[in-house]
């Protein structure tokens, strides 16, 4: 098959203005299909750097324990330019470079739009084929637009998602993990920009798009809400001992890790199962004979799966399950993922090359190309690395450089700090 050389958005040029995680994510992504993504940063840097989790390996270089993996997975491959955004000049320079772009992507609220003359109406006065794209928690209009939002709040809180995760009524809300909602939400902005990037191509006029992660979290839920939404029913909370089936729970194994089912319908592998945990008794069991028994002695079936399956290692079971056919997944903890070899059969840890301390491995975008490149581009700007080289593209001399740094309105000079 042929390789191309080419990217999918080698030719596009984005200028993001946002912070934290979400839309950072999918400024990521777009780098790693080849744009051209130029992020402004406030002269102090995006909040978000260097509040990663340092890196725990104790043979590890003090630049590599010292390094921001988590700001880097979320703006690796781009450009970076401090601009005082609160200065009439920082924003009319702004305003600037995104005439010369094909995407603009932000998470300010309108207002914040509207006061540094970056809302579409503006934008578009200058630059008629562009794409405007917004996330935010809540989204740009409705009541509570003016909501700052994130994931934990808007994405798994206000949706429904933490609610419908509890084990039982009586359950704690669990905690989600650091992004996951923002990560989501960021694929969702990709495929508003990608969308509407095909139209203003198509059309000439510029698209404005948004999300949020109250409305990327409600989709995620779809299954729940196409029925929810008709009869505004509450979810039942189901804990593992009133589950609906058997061959559709989780249990835990005798080593402390667990293994998950997913086998429906129940009565084409009840007998299955039950041969391979070596209790054919149960199949004849006058209290599990169908579906209907089995869920009506789910908390005593569930307690006899607990004690057999906490005979044998989770691995150990898992050989048994895939010797059987069965349809399970082991419950994997963060740190086994990236030594599982189907994960790094596929790619799904890269590696970038840093320039001052090699190769480390990150997290690919879930997509991939069979005869393009699309990979992590580099390793994330440090604060304001290509303020000068930007500027200069955009047709600013040196000596204006000069003096847009000597008021204030860009930032000084890179530092060799890895930061």
């Amino acid at each position: 098959m042929h390789q191309s050389k080419h990217l999918p958005l080698d030719d596009v040029t984005i200028v993001e203005i946002d912070n934290w995680m979400a839309a950072p994510s999918a400024g990521a992504i777009l780098a790693d299909l080849g744009a051209r993504v130029i992020k402004i940063e406030p002269l102090t840097g995006d909040p978000m750097r260097g509040m990663g989790r340092p890196v725990k390996k104790d043979d590890a270089a003090e630049s590599l324990r010292s390094y921001d993996f988590q700001f880097d997975v979320d703006n690796r491959g781009k450009q970076s330019i401090t601009v005082a955004l609160d200065k009439p000049e920082g924003a009319a320079l702004v305003r600037q470079l995104v005439a010369q772009a094909d995407v603009f992507m932000c998470n300010l609220l309108a207002k914040r739009q509207a006061k540094f003359g970056l809302d579409p109406a503006t934008l578009f006065e200058s630059n008629a084929k562009l794409v405007h794209a917004t996330l935010t928690g809540y989204g740009t209009d409705g009541p509570d637009a003016w909501r700052p939002g994130y994931d934990v709040t808007a994405f798994f809180g206000r949706s429904g998602l933490y609610d419908a995760m509890r084990e039982g009524d009586a359950g704690e809300v669990p905690m989600a993990r650091p992004a996951q909602g923002d990560h989501t939400t960021g694929l969702a902005l990709v495929g508003a920009i990608l969308a509407a990037l095909r139209l203003a191509e198509r059309t000439g006029e510029g698209q404005v798009v948004e999300t949020s992660l109250y409305e990327t979290a409600v989709w995620t839920q779809a299954s729940d809400y196409a029925v929810t939404a008709v009869d505004h029913a509450p979810v039942r909370r189901r804990a593992r001992p009133n589950g609906l089936t058997i061959t559709g729970n989780r249990f835990p194994c005798g080593d402390g890790n667990w293994v998950v089912f997913n086998m429906l319908p129940d009565a084409a592998y009840w007998p299955r199962l039950c041969k391979c945990l070596d209790r054919e008794d149960l199949i004849e069991d006058p209290r599990f004979t169908d579906p209907k028994a089995r869920y009506k002695n789910m908390p005593e079936l569930v307690a006899i799966f607990d004690e057999i399956l906490g005979q044998r290692s989770r691995d150990e079971w898992g050989k048994l399950f895939d010797e059987s056919g069965l349809i399970w997944g082991p419950v994997m903890g963060l740190h086994e993922v990236p030594q599982d070899p189907h994960a790094q059969a596929i790619g799904m840890f890269p590696e970038i090359e840093h320039p001052n301390f090699g190769a480390y491995p990150t997290v690919n975008i879930p997509m991939r190309f069979a005869t393009t490149p699309v990979k992590p581009q580099g390793p994330a700007p440090k604060i304001g690395e290509h303020t000068e080289h930007i500027l200069a593209q955009a047709g600013f001399s040196e000596s204006e450089i000069e003096a847009l740094r000597a008021q204030a309105i860009v930032g000084g000079k890179a530092s060799n700090s890895a930061d």
